[in-house]
């Protein structure tokens, strides 16, 4: 079966589907967008990521493409029609098509575009052995909360990963204090058993898998600390993990050259990822 795409009020083959050239995403990358798993036919963590497209779209001046209820119907037909049951769906909105100025447009109408890919395999090895990252200087602009679809940078950072073996690239500021990876949270647990995750921000984008993960580990008795932590504290840590709608919780076992405790995944990453996994199975069944 064809992959079908929705673009501004059609459902398309996927090969078929585009937007207009002077479309200020093309041109300006003017837009934002969200990534939501789905499980079992069922948008994972939906409200989380609705609530941060609305924040992204009103901190961009960008008008909702339609009211949230119509947007969840047309997500809905986006994965009936691909007939997705695990896997996610891709939804972005731009301020719109008109003559190429910078200064917003005085009449321009949101256009908004949607896929659905079923999942891949899952990947055992990466959660069972744990993956290696590597840290490059942040170079992104000051305003990461924004999900916008400005990602060169990121873009660049995980080719540099790619490159050097790793899954990944963390982003470092002039402080030498880690942000986050180009497409992840980050996170360390202390000697002491404190699970640090720094805290929301324009330096990081405020991850819907994180805010679950957060909410998960406090109902678990766990102690989260919202703070920054430096590169050397990582390399410290007892362990570290990175999370993300596709990326879950993958634990971290090497930064840079610097093994992360006994090199192995920590449990408190692992108990993590199993809270994490019977929640979306939950909220799926919702």
């Amino acid at each position: 079966m064809s992959r079908i795409a929705y673009v501004n009020g059609r459902y398309l083959p996927h090969a078929d589907a585009a937007v207009h050239i002077e479309d200020r995403g093309y041109q300006f990358a003017d837009g934002v967008y969200e990534v939501i798993a789905v499980k079992g036919g069922q948008l994972v963590d939906n409200d989380l990521h609705m609530a941060r497209l609305e924040r992204s779209l009103s901190e961009l001046r960008i008008a909702p493409p339609m009211p949230r209820r119509s947007l969840k119907l047309v997500m809905t037909e986006v994965l009936r029609r691909n007939r997705v049951r695990d896997g996610s769906l891709y939804l972005q909105a731009t301020r719109g098509v008109a003559p190429r100025d910078h200064p917003f447009p005085a009449k321009c109408r949101t256009s908004l575009v949607m896929t659905a890919k079923r999942a891949r395999p899952f990947n055992r090895r990466a959660f069972e052995d744990g993956v290696k990252v590597i840290t490059i200087p942040d170079i992104r602009w000051q305003r990461c909360d924004i999900k916008a679809v400005a990602l060169l940078p990121n873009v660049l950072g995980k080719q540099q990963a790619r490159e050097n073996g790793a899954f990944e690239a963390w982003q470092v500021d002039e402080e030498g204090v880690v942000t986050e990876g180009t497409s992840t949270n980050a996170w360390i647990v202390t000697r002491d058993g404190e699970l640090v995750t720094r805290q929301p921000g324009n330096a990081i984008l405020n991850g819907c898998t994180r805010l679950a993960l957060i909410e998960l580990a406090r109902k678990a008795g766990l102690k989260i600390v919202e703070r920054p932590f430096s590169v050397a504290e990582a390399k410290g840590a007892r362990e570290c993990f990175l999370s993300s709608t596709t990326a879950l919780v993958t634990p971290v076992v090497e930064i840079d050259d610097a093994v992360i405790g006994n090199g192995k995944p920590g449990s408190l990453g692992q108990q993590l990822l199993a809270l994490y996994l019977a929640h979306a199975e939950g909220d799926a069944g919702a």
